[in-house]
């Protein structure tokens, strides 16, 4: 009765964590669709690779909420086959992303490249069309940033000593063409990396959670699996 009674609570387990990693997953797809819509509105990339992350974010959530109901119905009826596989592919899962937690360390600096050219070419069509001017307005607005590297850039691109309104500290209509007024010195480029290195740790910090709960269901499945073929009665 003592390894009935344990591996009854494993199964419960299991699903209860089932049910919190199906959760995650439809985190991880609302958060993959607020920053792509983020990077749409803030800058108009169309470079592949810039909106390369949050499609990973996306496709990984969809793939967690699908593998997470799969692992739900597999131990709440005990079907060996369901755990077998639901622990094979969140295994799967879980070397994909140390694998992609890899690569985004050795191309960490590349992410910086992409944004600093996205952000020029956004600066260098300012004056052409109202969406880039939008898009650069919103980033400096909100980052207190001003240019690319910094304030000067704007000078080889409106030719008159002037920054867009949106790199005043107090914004008014026309405070840009006045650079003896107060505005943002720093780039943006610095500036948003400097805002991710200080929030990066919140984003490991979420990785790690979810690479526990993903080593936990690996176990509670194997466990489940060796009851499960070895006949015991979870009932």
């Amino acid at each position: 009765m003592a390894v009935e009674g344990g591996m009854k609570c494993v199964k419960y387990l299991l699903f209860i964590f089932n049910f919190i990693f199906w959760i995650c997953g439809i985190a991880l797809i609302v958060i993959g669709i607020m920053v792509q819509m983020s990077l749409h509105k803030t800058l108009m990339i169309t470079n592949a690779s810039a909106s390369g992350a949050p499609i990973v974010i996306i496709v990984v959530g969809v793939v967690i909420f699908f593998i997470a109901f799969f692992g739900c119905c597999g131990a709440w009826k005990e079907s060996y086959c369901m755990v077998t596989m639901f622990a094979v592919l969140l295994t799967l899962i879980f070397l994909v992303e140390i694998a992609a937690a890899i690569a985004g360390y050795i191309f960490k600096d590349k992410v910086k490249d992409v944004f600093s050219t996205a952000l020029e070419d956004s600066m260098k069509k300012y004056n052409q069309s109202a969406d880039f001017r939008e898009a650069v307005d919103t980033i400096q607005a909100d980052f207190h940033c001003c240019g690319s590297n910094n304030y000067t850039d704007w000078f080889n691109i409106r030719h008159n000593n002037s920054v867009p309104d949106s790199c005043c500290k107090t914004r008014a209509p026309g405070c840009g063409n006045n650079i003896t007024r107060d505005i943002y010195q720093k780039g943006c480029v610095e500036t948003i990396n400097t805002w991710i290195q200080k929030n990066i740790l919140i984003v490991v910090g979420v990785a790690l959670g979810i690479a526990f709960f993903q080593l936990l269901g690996i176990v509670f499945a194997c466990v489940l699996m060796k009851a499960i073929r070895s006949g015991y009665e979870v009932m």
